[in-house]
């Protein structure tokens, strides 16, 4: 966002090409701490968080595709730390603070305009406490996905269906989703959100199925375009109405996912 803002726009683009219709923004793991830890200060990170939201539109001009949507990524407390937190769901940090924490990113992100806001990887019940009640506070529509360690579990152990509970007629929450999570795991939590929360559009963004080795610093396994593209109609059988890609997951991979899908 700061130094190389034309790779975010091309990278954009390149899964626009390829048949993307939603865009999720650059601010993930962006926050005011991140950015001065480089030297910046609040207002310049705020501008470039909310950068992170125009990048986003002009790819969709420049790919025309203008009705592509922009759903500003508010990525978990645990992604900033980068301490793998965000994976494991054990957060060091009072509900006041982390609201706190929250509520900034959220204000400044929503003044940038984007469609809708995307509260994801969210991988512990705290969290999901803490966006509930904030959520409120925002006119803009959001959806909140869940990063889970299992076919019923969030990352810190929390089951699926008592955390779901918690966006049940929410005003603002128009999508319940997991992603960041091993595709195998995918279609049970499907039904187990959908049993729970039967009258909630559901979506779902998986990782590509490869698997990360950290003691070789590299990963491990297949995710071709046509498996992924094979296991995203089984997701839309148990329920997911948007589709998509997260760790792993190439415009090559959107490409045969669209076409998949488009075929059933």
């Amino acid at each position: 966002l700061h130094q190389r803002p034309a790779a975010i726009r091309a990278a954009h683009e390149r899964y626009l090409e390829a048949g993307a219709e939603l865009l999720i923004t650059a601010s993930y793991q962006a926050s005011r701490a991140g950015f001065a830890a480089l030297g910046l200060g609040a207002e310049e990170a705020d501008a470039l968080l909310q950068r992170s939201v125009q990048l986003a539109r002009e790819a969709s001009r420049a790919a025309h595709v203008p009705d592509a949507l922009v759903a500003a990524s508010v990525g978990p407390w645990g992604a900033v730390q980068h301490d793998g937190s965000e994976y494991t769901g054990r957060y060091a940090i009072a509900s006041d603070e982390l609201a706190a924490f929250h509520a900034q990113r959220l204000t400044v992100l929503a003044a940038a305009r984007p469609d809708l806001l995307a509260c994801e990887t969210i991988p512990n019940r705290q969290e999901a406490q803490v966006l509930a009640e904030l959520l409120h506070d925002h006119e803009l529509p959001a959806f909140v996905s869940f990063c889970c360690r299992d076919s019923a579990h969030l990352s810190d152990g929390t089951p699926l269906a008592e955390v779901v509970l918690l966006f049940q007629g929410h005003a603002r929450v128009r999508a319940l989703g997991i992603n960041c999570t091993a595709p195998q795991h995918v279609a049970a939590l499907l039904h187990i959100m959908r049993d729970t929360v039967p009258d909630m559009p559901l979506l779902v963004y998986p990782n590509s199925g490869e698997r990360y080795d950290a003691a070789a610093n590299r990963w491990c396994g297949t995710a071709t375009a046509a498996e992924v593209a094979a296991a995203a109609k089984g997701w839309q059988q148990a329920g997911a109405r948007a589709i998509g890609g997260c760790c792993r997951v190439g415009p090559e991979h959107i490409s045969a996912l669209k076409r998949a899908l488009r075929e059933t």
